[in-house]
């Protein structure tokens, strides 16, 4: 609930607060002294676009204030302190500020916040209604809202269950779509991964083949030179023909250092290392030996390794830098065509799961059709009633809850519900409409085209009173929602204002006195001028300013004696009712 609403510079306003009790509070003042301004700060603090023309003249910026109590608020303060602010007392301030240069800024518990997080943090508290909310219930959605609003949980649930499965059915569709469109891709795709598994098969390389390959082309490529090679240090290490060689020469030194080791221990160990190096050169001598009869002159095979390499970098020029890689693209494509091939069960699967969904949503729009026209027909009865009591005693309220049939032409296929074919979309089956008549003898009529101004403004405040009870806002703010109405009718607004005020927060901007005296809290706005600059203040009535207020809404004179023995009249007629309201 809202505690007070704090302007300073907005428009004709220099500095107000406006407190809001609970119950009726009534806002009313001459035209022109700023009334609608209390609107369009709530407005602002709702997260609305600003308009740095609202700034009152001179001022650097204009700032709205709204003291939220949170107590009852389940969820509001844990909202808050998610966006960083603080709740104190069970009280949280929201605030918007807006520069003359037209910059705006927010903040909810004294934390900056971006405008639509004050918008998601206050929308929920406030229901503003004005004349424009007349042509906004001309509207086919907004009229579904309104009945799916007063149908409460069990046409929400229907509701929430058929937008999952529609949700589901369009996903479907479109990834049915999708498929379907790409088929000639697909094929196209498919055949090219087929013709480079087939190149690599027809190769079938093995991993690090080709690294073993290089090594082998090249001891063969140069086998003449390798095997020459190791002859000439076989012969320097072991000669044949009686040359000196390395392991002569280590003999030699050996058996000078042995010839007298008795004459020093340092000696016999340097002739035990000579001895040890004869013995590595012996091994080695032996195994240049061995390579060199090993190296043989293969043409045959020499052609055969680089045939084998000619075709692993032909299929790496296609598919990767290295015989891994091209093992790599191969298992990759091996299961993307597995996915291509399969494509065709996946046709068939989505074409089921589509059928099967079409059915789950003809069976969920069946039922919340069902509910609408159940709610539609106790909603009705209702506004009836309460249209009744706002001077209205012969008028007829019907809520039509009706379905279109398809045709071949639609750009939709139409769902099959039943024995019919209707048109569907992500709010359901229906179409609704509210229809009235105003008099005897008339046939109810959509709102737009039966009812005047005075009556959409009575049909939509039996509306609220109607669906107050379920509605989860817990404050109503109504702005000369009576326009186009007086007399008995004013009355009889007045007294369901009052009679919703029993349940929730209600402001109303108003003009009519027959209103204004059934509020709990009276509030004026009062326009002043020094000669050059004007400003407004809002001011609680006591008892005898009301009066006085309502003389003037009456009569236009706030010291009439007649005027103000029917304020007075106005006041005791009100309060009557006012004490015996639920």
């Amino acid at each position: 609930m809202l505690d007070e609403i704090r302007i300073s510079s907005l428009g004709v306003i220099d500095s107000s607060t406006l407190p809001l009790g609970p119950g009726l509070t009534v806002v009313t003042g001459e035209t022109g002294a700023g009334k609608t301004m209390i609107v369009t700060a709530l407005g602002l603090l709702l997260g609305g676009r600003s308009d740095s023309g609202a700034v009152r003249t001179g001022a650097k910026a204009a700032r709205v204030e709204g003291v939220v109590r949170t107590t009852s608020l389940a969820g509001f303060g844990p909202a808050v302190e998610e966006a960083g602010g603080v709740v104190e007392d069970d009280a949280v301030v929201l605030a918007r500020n807006i520069s003359a240069e037209g910059r705006s800024r927010a903040y909810a518990g004294g934390a900056g916040v971006p405008v639509a997080v004050l918008g998601e943090l206050a929308g929920p508290l406030v229901a503003v209604h004005g004349q424009s909310d007349q042509h906004r219930l001309l509207r086919p959605a907004a009229q579904r809202e309104a009945l799916d609003r007063f149908g409460g949980e069990e046409v929400g649930a229907l509701l929430r269950t058929y937008r999952e499965t529609h949700d589901a059915l369009v996903a479907v569709e479109r990834e049915l779509a999708t498929t379907l469109a790409s088929v000639q891709e697909r094929a196209q795709e498919a055949d090219l991964l087929r013709f480079g598994l087939e190149q690599i098969e027809a190769v079938a390389p093995a991993a690090g083949e080709d690294v073993e390959l290089a090594a082998e082309e090249s001891r063969l490529g140069y086998a003449d030179e390798l095997r020459t090679a190791a002859e000439q240090a076989r012969e320097a290490l072991s000669s044949e023909t009686g040359a000196p060689d390395a392991l002569a020469t280590v003999a030699a030194a050996r058996a000078a250092l042995e010839g007298v080791v008795e004459h020093d221990a340092e000696v016999a160990a340097l002739a035990q290392r000579v001895a040890e190096v004869g013995y590595l050169l012996a091994d080695v001598a032996a195994d240049v030996a061995s390579y060199a009869s090993r190296v043989e002159v293969d043409p045959a095979r020499l052609a055969a390794v680089s045939e084998r390499r000619a075709a692993l970098t032909a299929l790496q020029r296609k598919y990767g830098e290295s015989v891994a890689d091209v093992l790599a693209w191969s298992q990759r494509s091996a299961q993307r065509l597995t996915e291509l091939e399969g494509a065709d069960d996946s046709i068939e699967g989505l074409r089921a799961d589509r059928a099967r969904l079409r059915d789950e949503l003809a069976a969920a729009g069946a039922a919340l059709s069902a509910a609408r026209t159940t709610a539609a027909a106790e909603l009705g009865t209702r506004v009836e009633a309460e249209l009744a009591q706002l001077a209205m005693p012969h008028a007829r309220f019907r809520i039509d809850v009706a379905q279109s049939e398809g045709g071949e032409d639609d750009d939709v296929e139409p769902l099959q519900v039943g024995e019919r074919r209707l048109r569907f979309a992500r709010h359901g089956l229906d179409d609704v409409e509210l229809l009235l008549a105003a008099n005897t003898g008339s046939e109810p009529r959509p709102l737009g085209k039966g009812a005047s101004g005075g009556e959409l403004s009575r049909v939509m405040l039996a509306l609220e009173v109607s669906l107050a009870a379920t509605s989860p806002v817990p404050t109503f703010v109504f702005d000369e929602v009576d326009a186009g109405v007086g007399g008995k009718a004013g009355i009889e607004i007045g007294r369901r204002l009052a009679a919703l005020a029993a349940h929730k927060q209600v402001l109303v901007v108003t003009h009519l006195p027959q209103v204004a005296a059934y509020a709990d809290t009276h509030v004026v706005v009062r326009k002043e001028s020094d000669g050059s600059v004007t400003s407004s203040g809002l001011t609680v009535l006591d008892d005898t300013a009301r009066e006085h207020e309502l003389s003037r809404m009456l009569a236009g004179l706030e010291a009439s004696d007649t005027a103000v023995a029917h304020a007075r009249e106005l006041l005791a007629s009100a309060g009557q009712a006012r004490s015996g309201r639920s």
